[in-house]
């Protein structure tokens, strides 16, 4: 790689890597040391210098010695180096080190060579992942509480796939369970209706929406009054799966507006009737995972819904840290919802390396369970199968402070095309991401659109705006050739712009797509302090009449600011505007 494309961290990290390797050739480090935790990263106190190491501090234990023994060590071949101003060790053995103004005009051209590319890597090359998100019932259109979910994944997905793995984006349709029945039973009430029945109110436990009324209307025009009034078992199965069609269309429509396809739709009826439980379950017999028991009535409390006192085939969960063992199937020898669930991930498995799961915040009960599902699969299969269930919170609708009504067009939510109507794509993505997801968050119709520094949706879209206006007002082309007339100002810009490598790194390996939404507020925040520093100084302003080898210095600084937006906002899904 050249110089004009290595990235500050990676270039670092080769360099602690060459100086350890000197240390070992030295004899002051054994050969073949773990470097597995040695970290680069920015100093807590940006007063303590550019980069900070902790090579000392967890290397001394191999090498024998004390951190900071070794850390002077480290130190005597890093000082000599030209790209290092300053190495001084702080504490018991950090090593921190300042860095020369051509380090960070380098980065600006290693921006600018690699553009979109910039910070992507290979990381997870040759990695297969697998993320299962949204996962709605198929029971009517999207709504807020999805749509947190859905977002995460979809910027999960997108962050995976930016650092090299090959990413499936998947949806499990819950198609096999009573819901299903009851949204048939409702469609059905609309095909009455659609054929001029009067239906009055409609019964309680049927979904009241008036999204079905179109599905009643089409069954209507298709089949007139051929099922109104015939028994159950004639039309329940045929209305069964033209309703769960009907919704599944109305989904991914939903899911269009917020820029979101999946790879897969896995149908749980399907994975039933290939009898895909009762393969896992034979599997599970035949490693020991299940046995035939009774389980004992929890004390104390009303006993679970799950539970009955009868034998049960029960799975090991408690070997793998869950509470109790838990049924695969019912009395009725009909499958609990973690025995489908459990044949699931593991037909999931086949095609992947390691599963994550987004899930709503309802549903915390049943991690232990399934998390130990797949610890015996991969006990069973004598390799790791990487496992990760993301918690979403709820969203909470407010506008101007005040709670949202619900809606006229699902009967009881408001949903997500309506939301995304009013306040766009964009702002519903990036508004999703700017909290960690098992934090409670707000919604608020008003804020999410205001012109302020307090809506960090506007408030990044301003910054990358506002570099858009300055390039197409400047009148000088934005050039590298003299990046030496930069002062202390643009380099500090720089810096923040040079994190973000890193941080999708790291953001990659925490499975956290939210930090690339905190580092871009962070980055917006200092790219507008570096402009309003020009409205009290003019000689700070980044278009120098006059000058115009410090005003294509300035452009060409800002322009990779405007380049790291736009290649942090591409993981969000969230478009890069021009002007505001």
């Amino acid at each position: 790689m050249s110089d004009d494309t290595q990235t500050l961290y990676a270039g670092f990290a080769a360099t602690i890597d060459a100086v350890l390797d000197a240390l070992e050739l030295e004899g002051d480090l054994p050969p073949g040391s773990d470097r597995t935790a040695v970290t680069i990263e920015p100093p807590r106190d940006p007063a303590h210098g550019d980069l900070a190491t902790n090579a000392a501090m967890v290397l001394a234990k191999q090498a024998k010695t004390n951190p900071r023994a070794l850390a002077e060590r480290i130190v005597a071949h890093l000082e000599h180096r030209p790209d290092v101003t300053e190495a001084t060790i702080a504490g018991p053995g950090f090593i921190n080190l300042r860095l020369a103004d051509h380090v960070w005009q380098r980065e600006l051209r290693a921006i600018a060579a690699l553009g979109a590319g910039y910070g992507r890597s290979q990381a997870g090359r040759g990695q297969r992942v697998n993320i299962e998100y949204v996962s709605a019932n198929p029971t009517g259109p999207m709504h807020m509480g999805h749509c947190r979910g859905a977002v995460v994944g979809d910027a999960l997905a997108a962050l995976l796939e930016f650092v090299g793995h090959e990413v499936t984006r998947e949806y499990y349709v819950n198609d096999a369970g009573g819901q299903v029945d009851v949204l048939a039973r409702s469609v059905h009430l609309r095909y009455r209706e659609a054929l001029g029945q009067s239906i009055r109110d409609i019964p309680a436990g049927l979904y009241p929406g008036d999204y079905l009324v179109p599905v009643g209307q089409a069954l209507a025009n298709e089949f007139g009054d051929r099922f109104a009034h015939a028994p159950d078992s004639e039309w329940l199965p045929e209305f069964r799966a033209r309703s769960v069609s009907a919704m599944m269309e109305m989904i991914r429509a939903d899911l269009a507006l917020l820029g979101i396809e999946h790879d897969v739709f896995a149908s749980e009826a399907e994975l039933q009737a290939a009898g895909k439980p009762e393969a896992a379950e034979a599997w599970l017999r035949e490693h020991g995972f299940v046995y035939d028991g009774v389980l004992e009535a929890p004390k104390g409390k009303a006993p679970p819904e799950d539970w009955e006192p009868v034998e049960l085939p029960l799975f090991r969960s408690t070997r793998f840290g869950d509470d109790q063992d838990r049924p695969i199937r019912k009395s009725d020898g009909s499958w609990t919802y973690f025995g489908a669930d459990l044949a699931y991930h593991m037909q999931k498995a086949e095609g992947a390396d390691a599963l994550i799961d987004i899930w709503g915040a309802d549903h915390s009960g049943t991690v232990k369970r399934i998390k130990a599902a797949v610890a015996a699969l991969s006990e069973g299969q004598g390799s790791p199968i990487p496992f990760d269930v993301k918690l979403v919170q709820m969203v909470n609708l407010l506008r101007n402070g005040e709670p949202v009504k619900m809606s006229k067009r699902s009967g009881t939510f408001v949903t997500l095309a309506e939301v995304v109507e009013e306040v766009g794509k964009d702002v519903v993505r990036f508004t999703m991401l700017t909290r960690k997801p098992e934090a409670q968050m707000e919604f608020d119709f008003a804020k999410v659109v205001e012109a302020s520094r307090d809506n960090p949706v506007f408030y990044l879209q301003y910054a990358h705006a506002r570099i858009s206006s300055t390039m197409r007002k400047a009148g000088v082309e934005p050039s590298a050739d003299h990046l030496d007339r930069l002062g202390a100002d643009e380099l500090h810009l720089v810096r923040e712009a040079a994190q973000f490598p890193r941080v999708v790194d790291a953001a990659a390996k925490a499975r956290e797509p939210h930090r690339i939404a905190f580092f871009l507020g962070d980055l917006a925040a200092a790219f507008h302090s570096f402009w309003n520093a020009g409205n009290d100084d003019p000689a700070k302003r980044i278009i120098q009449e006059g000058d115009p080898e410090l005003t294509s210095a300035r452009l060409f600084a800002v322009a990779q600011v405007a380049q790291v937006i736009r290649n942090g906002l591409g993981i969000l899904g969230v478009e890069a505007v021009e002007e505001m």
